[in-house]
């Protein structure tokens, strides 16, 4: 018989964990974002986390931030919002929010996104819907997207438990013990379950390097999956591409971690030279809508064919959102021996499971993954590979048996992954 908490025990567990809470908000403002002293930050909160969000603005002025705005959003009012608009009006963003998006943007703000939602939100919607607004949002508001596309802004992208979530993840348990359980997997995914998270940090930034180091030296010109999932694909990857991962950094210098938690070393393959066929290993949440038991055919680096056990029509707009979104955009590498594999959840986020498994993205490309990208214009970085749309879609592909081979410059071949883990991790 198992025994759950009540409400009462399960909110007091969830205040026992609050001094690693605060530093988790800490970590947040010092490293994710790197807050300067009289700098903006932007805050993007599920109402739900209203107590988080307080605690990331308290901890933003106490490291000297200049102003702090707070943007909100609610599962419940998007569907709502969703369910009794028609399409015409997702055509355009309003203007009120180009402005202040852009204008936050252009002032230098760092953004900080507090991402905690149900996973089957929208489920039911129309999908044209969430993704004609998003297409719209990336095409208008182009100071946001090219001031973090362009390293001009520091943002960070960090997870915040609301109880739809947490039920999903944990099915069997009551709401508010589900809310616990997910708050003691994201501090321990996110190294902030310690006494010093920033420390934590620190040390596995630095475990990047030899990876990067590796893959930047190798100079490969394609990279080759296999598994017995039926993934069988070779990417072709741009001359002067770089192999980032850990932090990033901003055009002046700033240092700051675009994902926490962040396990991946990525770069942008050549959207004209993917060939194969992959198939997804975990699931792909959406917009608020689920994607399952997927594979994609690519030829001539176009996605030709595909299809999904569920959610194909979500899988036919995101590739169909403009003429681009069909190419990748990011291929990244990842063990399946991290904290977040190894807790044995599916996150259904794709901030968490994509940190579980190598993925690809089909969309933008990084302008930082091949030397000189930030001075390149777009029609420059387009014509050295890296791939332009407005959208940017993660998927998981990582295997347990997956397979990786890099192609150096005379076709020889190196072992990169064997059955799901780097080579030397064997």
């Amino acid at each position: 018989m198992t025994l759950y908490m009540s409400p009462a025990e399960a909110d007091a567990a969830i205040a026992a964990l609050s001094p690693q809470i605060e530093l988790y908000a800490e970590l947040l403002v010092k490293k994710g974002v790197a807050i300067r002293p009289g700098q903006e930050l932007v805050v993007q909160s599920p109402v739900e986390c209203a107590d988080f969000a307080r605690m990331v603005v308290r901890k933003a002025y106490e490291a000297r931030a200049g102003h702090v705005t707070v943007i909100w959003h609610d599962d419940v009012m998007t569907r709502l919002e969703y369910e009794n608009v028609g399409l015409p009006y997702f055509e355009h963003t309003p203007s009120w929010k180009v402005e202040q998006l852009n204008s936050l943007a252009e002032k230098g703000a760092c953004f900080l996104f507090l991402e905690g939602s149900d996973p089957d939100a929208l489920k039911g919607i129309d999908p044209a819907k969430p993704a004609t607004a998003s297409r719209a949002r990336n095409a208008e508001c182009r100071a946001f997207r090219d001031g973090m596309d362009f390293g001009r802004n520091a943002w960070c992208i960090a997870g915040v438990p609301v109880e739809t979530w947490a039920s999903k993840v944990f099915p069997d348990c009551p709401k508010r013990e589900a809310v616990y359980r997910l708050w003691m997997a994201i501090l321990q995914v996110a190294r902030s379950d310690g006494d010093d998270p920033q420390a934590a940090w620190e040390t596995h930034n630095a475990t990047f390097e030899k990876n990067k180091r590796l893959l930047n030296g190798s100079n490969f010109k394609a990279l080759r999956y296999k598994s017995k999932n039926g993934t069988d694909l070779r990417i072709g990857l741009n001359k002067g591409h770089i192999w980032e991962g850990g932090c990033a950094r901003t055009v002046n210098g700033s240092t700051y971690f675009p994902n926490i938690p962040t396990e991946e070393i990525f770069t942008t393959p050549n959207r004209l030279e993917v060939e194969g066929v992959v198939h997804s290993a975990l699931p792909l949440v959406h917009q608020g809508q689920l994607v399952k038991d997927f594979w994609l055919r690519f030829e001539d680096g176009r996605v030709v064919d595909y299809d999904a056990a569920q959610g194909k029509e979500v899988l036919q707009l995101i590739i169909e959102t403009d003429e681009n979104s069909c190419r990748l955009g990011e291929v990244a590498l990842i063990s399946k021996n991290t904290p977040i594999r190894q807790t044995g959840l599916i996150f259904f986020d794709t901030l968490y499971d994509e940190n579980a498994s190598c993925h690809l993205a089909l969309g933008m490309g990084f302008p930082e993954c091949i030397e000189g990208g930030y001075d390149m214009t777009p029609d420059e970085l387009l014509a050295h590979g890296v791939n332009r749309s407005h959208t940017h879609v993660d998927f998981m592909i990582g295997a347990d048996d997956l397979n990786i081979w890099g192609i150096r410059q005379d076709d020889t071949e190196a072992a990169l992954f064997i059955n799901g883990q780097w080579a030397w991790e064997n």
